[in-house]
């Protein structure tokens, strides 16, 4: 096997980003430019292959504030260079991103961390309160969750995970 790095992108919540300070990150589900992905969108780009995993790790992201009430209501998104033999296959449907890290995302590995900025925070609530509805068809959830994503998430170098922790929470 080669040591190709894949770039993969991570959803999380700004309590997951101290514990990846503190232990790396034990996630399991993530999104990367997949041959799926690629076959289903074939006449894009890698920087729009790579746009549509991270937007689509974004909306994760909301599922996972759905599950934590007590997070800050801020989508999180972890960009990490893996190792391709760390990165398994998601489910293989036509179209999909979906991708298994085979163990804890270790803080080295983080290229860049990205997460909304305060004037989000209330459309990115309303948003994972809905999530789930909006997956499922409903019109008006999905046009909540919509204007979530007109937000874009904040970079942040790896080095900046200290000041982003105290800004976020």
């Amino acid at each position: 096997m080669s040591d190709e790095l894949v770039r993969v992108y991570v959803p999380a919540t700004v309590p997951m980003l101290a514990r990846l300070r503190e232990q790396g990150l034990p996630a399991t589900g993530a999104h990367a430019v997949t041959p799926a992905l690629r076959e289903w969108y074939a006449e894009g780009d890698e920087e729009e292959l790579e746009y549509v995993a991270f937007t689509r790790a974004a909306q994760d992201a909301l599922y996972l504030l759905r599950e934590d009430p007590a997070a800050p209501r801020r989508r999180v998104v972890i960009s990490v260079d893996l190792p391709a033999t760390a990165v398994g296959r998601g489910d293989g449907e036509l179209g999909s991103s979906a991708v298994r890290l085979d163990g804890p995302v270790p803080v080295p590995a983080v290229a860049a961390l990205h997460v909304d900025g305060a004037e989000a925070v209330e459309d990115v609530a309303a948003a994972a309160d809905v999530v789930a509805e909006a997956v499922d068809g409903d019109p008006d959830a999905q046009f909540t969750v919509d204007g979530a994503e007109d937000h874009e998430l904040e970079w942040y170098d790896p080095s900046e995970l200290e000041l982003l922790l105290r800004a976020a929470s």
